[in-house]
């Protein structure tokens, strides 16, 4: 009856609210540990740097020596990828680097550590004042776990995936063994793996693979997480608005918002329309916590952002302009390693290439850093940016390829974000009027972002900008 009564409770269905866990302010930065820093040579068994489907020797001893760079870089939050201990052998040529084969939910990969090695990154991630979100598999065991052989009853069957009318769900995911959350066993097993984890000082949850993982067990799994203060970030590949909009009503703090990141990677870096971005922004009202939505350019599934261009400084300049343009937007924004560098790297396994960091930065590398730390600098010192409403405002057809306005508000501070999609400078004269603005009379205003030429006034019921071509900029509306 408890039970039933959180359930309800904690995904709004009763008449109490509990106090929901939140990320919104928050800045995280993505980390796949094997290929971020190697910080312990003795764990380095079977690495081969030159094999991008090895491993490659990164550890948490490593990421621990570079949380100064975390925060330099002033990210407010770390994402791991998984650091379980994985399956010993190889599969498809491939090592479990990457952490999504898992063979022990609750002990450390020797690549990575040890527990006690956890324990010790925990206490420093905290004391460098950095939230840590870890990432939790529960459809699958890895390919060649003991446990598959062990306890065969423990996955689903193949009949059940050939009778079934919900294969996502029922059928292994690229053939990994598949987890059977309808038996009790399982699914106490997997509330025990996030109880472990968050006894450890784990502060947030990002799942793994939800669309392949049955509704009912991911909701109690939910309710135990808010029950417990625990953020969570569900990962369905492609989500839209409206699939967003469906689990956070059923649980989820947060999803990834994988279809204005398809926007933006054509129309910031592809060179399309910027309305692409404007129809995605359109649909925010559909959001029930629009403030959690997690944002980003690329991740180790898709291929980096600035392989969208064939030539690097291009990938360059363009990456910038995304950078600035995230940093606008209400939600939290999530940044993979080595994208505020501009990384290149096409498919799984070139996206998951090893940091590189300051003494090997060319100096192009370094601008686009020092872009990224400046946008998340200028969002975190205002409230607006951090945390405030979004309103997308009507921008003239004519201009709507080129030019994507926003406002955000938050405790009577407003913040107008532009988006200029045209390749050269450009002034702007627009009508408040038209664009839906309220707004006085105001000076002319350098944008918040250090380092940009970048201008708006507002006189006679005209709004006026003037914008570096292929660049978002943000200024205060007095």
């Amino acid at each position: 009856m408890r039970r039933t009564f959180l359930l309800a409770a904690f995904l709004g269905l009763g008449s109490a609210q509990a106090a929901l866990p939140t990320f919104e302010g928050q800045i995280i930065y993505q980390v796949m540990p094997d290929r971020f820093f190697d910080g312990n040579p003795g764990n380095n068994a079977g690495v081969d740097r030159a094999n991008l489907r090895a491993w490659h020797g990164g550890d948490l001893a490593g990421l621990q020596a570079k949380l100064p760079y975390i925060q330099n870089l002033g990210a407010t939050a770390v994402w791991l990828t998984p650091i379980y201990r994985q399956q010993a052998a190889n599969s498809f040529d491939t090592a479990a680097y990457h952490g999504y084969w898992p063979a022990d939910f609750r002990d450390v990969d020797p690549h990575f550590g040890t527990l006690a090695d956890f324990d010790t990154f925990v206490k420093a991630t905290h004391g460098a004042g950095l939230k840590l979100v870890l990432d939790q598999v529960v459809n699958h065991y890895g390919y060649e776990a003991p446990a598959v052989k062990a306890n065969p009853e423990w996955f689903t069957p193949p009949a059940s995936c050939e009778a079934s009318t919900s294969k996502d769900v029922d059928c292994p995911l690229a053939g990994l063994p598949d987890l059977d959350q309808n038996r009790p066993d399982v699914r106490e097993a997997l509330f025990g793996h996030a109880a472990f984890w968050r006894a450890r000082g784990v502060d947030a949850f990002r799942y793994d693979a939800i669309k392949h993982v049955p509704s009912p067990f991911l909701k109690e799994l939910l309710a135990r997480d808010r029950q417990a203060g625990t953020w969570t970030l569900g990962e369905w590949y492609d989500a839209d608005t409206g699939t967003v909009a469906d689990w956070q009503k059923a649980g989820f703090d947060s999803l990834f918002l994988f279809s204005l990141q398809a926007a933006m990677k054509a129309s910031l870096m592809g060179g399309q329309s910027l309305s692409r971005v404007a129809s995605v922004l359109e649909r925010g009202a559909e959001l029930p916590r629009p403030g959690e939505v997690a944002l980003f350019l690329d991740n180790h599934d898709v291929p980096r952002f600035a392989q969208g261009s064939l030539f690097e400084d291009e990938g360059q300049a363009r990456t910038r302009y995304a950078l600035r343009a995230l940093m606008t937007l209400r939600g939290v924004p999530v940044i993979y390693q080595g994208t505020e560098i501009a990384m290149r790297g096409g498919p799984d396994p070139d996206n998951r290439r090893d940091m590189r960091f300051e003494a090997s930065w060319t100096p192009a590398e370094r601008a686009v850093f020092e872009v990224a730390r400046g946008a998340v600098a200028a969002r975190k010192a205002s409230p607006a940016l951090s945390r405030g409403t979004q309103t997308l405002l009507t921008v003239p057809e004519t201009h709507q390829d080129n030019l994507l306005l926003l406002t955000r508000e938050k405790d009577g501070q407003r913040v107008l974000a532009a988006w200029h999609g045209g390749k050269t400078r450009q002034t702007y004269s627009l009508k408040l009027s038209t664009l839906g603005l309220k707004t006085g009379a105001q000076a002319v205003s350098p944008s918040l972002f250090a380092g940009q030429n970048a201008k708006l006034s507002v006189s006679g019921g005209y709004l006026h900008l003037s914008l570096d071509g292929r660049d978002a900029a943000a200024f205060a509306l007095k």
